[in-house]
């Protein structure tokens, strides 16, 4: 059996992954801040590997075929979007950044809603996952479609527990409250741009 898909997939998956992304930067904020990385960084994976499977098993032409579902998440991912990069904003504004390590922690259930809600309600998502990598899956030889998907997930796995828990080396610049509201200025402004860019597109 030749690994040459699943090195394939793995550099593709690797590719769209590491984009700047609202998913990454939710979980690099939740990587500095100490909170429930493991939940969040498998979370992340896991719904990659879940859509990743759908667009190798064939889904992709689905999507295509009922863009009614790419609107819904899309006016969805809008609200949540708008909703993040103002509770940012105002974090940033009124100085209400956690310090890392400060103890104050949101509950497991409602990161793991925010996680869910950044990932699901993200229509590139489904372009990336489900339609571009089950494409290129669908061009492999005969029986490397599915070792692709699996180097792909593996890429989403690796890249996000990475992300989730090598922020920690980033906790000493974050140490002071000023960091926070940088970063909180930049997540503002990210998330509302990202808002708009979905609802002009």
């Amino acid at each position: 059996m030749s690994w040459m898909p699943v090195a394939e997939g793995f550099g593709m998956g690797a590719s769209l992954i590491m984009m700047i992304g609202a998913q990454n930067a939710f979980v690099l904020q939740k990587g500095l801040q100490g909170q429930h990385r493991l939940p969040i960084a498998l979370s992340c994976a896991m719904s990659d590997a879940i859509l990743i499977t759908l667009g190798v098993a064939g889904a992709g032409a689905l999507i295509l075929a009922h863009p009614t579902l790419l609107e819904v998440a899309r006016w969805g991912g809008v609200a949540f979007l708008l909703w993040y990069g103002w509770a940012a904003l105002r974090r940033a504004w009124q100085g209400e950044s956690l310090l890392v390590g400060d103890g104050t922690r949101d509950g497991l259930k409602t990161a793991l809603l925010a996680t869910f809600a950044v990932t699901w309600l993200n229509p590139h998502v489904y372009l990336d996952t489900v339609v571009l990598l089950g494409s290129l899956s669908a061009q492999q030889p005969e029986g490397g479609r599915y070792l692709f998907g699996l180097g792909a997930s593996l890429a989403s796995f690796t890249w996000f527990l990475s992300l989730a828990f090598g922020a920690r080396l980033l906790a000493p610049l974050f140490a002071r409250p000023m960091s926070w509201r940088v970063l909180d200025s930049c997540m503002a402004a990210f998330m509302l741009s990202l808002a708009l860019g979905l609802a002009l597109n």
